[in-house]
């Protein structure tokens, strides 16, 4: 089977270098959103790398959670996975909705979505401050601001199927507030796919390969 790995607004493909899995990881590149594209059509135009003719399942980090839930929603994979992320709007903090209602994000500059450093380091919650630093370098502050835009203002409701849930103790971005099952990973903070990589690996292959050889839609 193989996976298609979606990061997160602030980051790239080097946050999936970290994991060890059995199974190939192809990660999706983001693309330029078209203005006034709403996220359901941005992840129908992402969703086009996949390969629908054979077994695919998603992994989905941060707001890359976000956009892996919008694509399950047109593709149906047989695996959504979701680290420090968010399966429906609720889930997120009250005081992103409420700064989306605003509409404020729109009127302000790219440049104030370039975090401060030593702040980016304390809320992501890692130690590997130079890969955190490189990509946050490399982010392009237009997409940032776009990401960011419909992170707050994201309205999904829906639950989907064939879900698994990673999250940290200690996230500060988006905290565990969900519902169900979940494998929580202890002391676990937002930049976990990197700094816990190995347990992290451990559940993705575990899941997998369990769902792939019983052939169902339930994951224990």
């Amino acid at each position: 089977m193989k996976i298609y790995g979606i990061s997160g607004l602030g980051a790239d493909k080097r946050v999936f270098d970290f994991l060890n899995l059995d199974y190939p990881l192809i990660p999706v590149e983001w693309i330029e959103p078209i203005e006034n594209e709403t996220l359901k059509d941005y992840s129908i135009r992402l969703s086009k790398i996949i390969d629908r003719n054979s077994d695919f399942a998603l992994v989905g980090v941060s707001f890359g959670g976000i956009v892996a839930v919008e694509i399950s929603k047109i593709l149906e994979p047989r695996l959504t996975i979701l680290i420090s992320s968010a399966e429906t709007k609720n889930e997120l903090r009250p005081i992103y909705r409420s700064v989306g209602k605003t509409g404020l994000l729109n009127s302000l500059p790219d440049k104030l979505f370039d975090p401060q450093r030593n702040i980016a380091k304390f809320i992501f919650g890692t130690n590997n401050k130079i890969l955190l630093n490189s990509i946050l370098d490399d982010t392009d502050l237009s997409f940032a601001k776009w990401a960011i835009n419909e992170l707050v203002n994201w309205s999904n409701l829906d639950r989907i199927e064939n879900i698994v849930r990673i999250h940290g103790t200690n996230d500060k971005l988006i905290p565990w507030s969900g519902s169900g099952k979940v494998e929580l990973i202890d002391n676990g903070e937002h930049f976990m796919i990197v700094d816990r990589a190995d347990e992290i690996s451990e559940i993705i292959n575990k899941k997998i390969k369990t769902y792939s050889s019983n052939d169902h839609k339930n994951i224990d």
